[in-house]
């Protein structure tokens, strides 16, 4: 799979959450990019991704700054 589809994949992934109404709750960077863990404030369930492209990462990042300052 191309860097492009896997950024995809993973966008789709992190949107796809973020749409059911988690939040993110913590990210762990390692070698092998980061695990980005969500949190659903009703539900009270956890998941849990594995992103790997840096591409991907920069987009978690700007879901993590929305958040934080509220903007939909």
């Amino acid at each position: 799979m191309s860097d492009y589809q896997q950024y995809l994949n993973e966008r789709d992934k992190l949107d796809f959450l973020v749409q059911k109404g988690y939040r993110i709750n913590a990210v762990h960077e390692h070698l092998d990019g980061a695990s980005v863990e969500f949190f659903h404030p009703s539900s009270k369930k956890r998941e849990t991704l594995q992103i790997g492209t840096a591409n991907a990462r920069k987009y978690f990042s700007s879901l993590l700054i929305k958040q934080n300052l509220g903007i939909k």
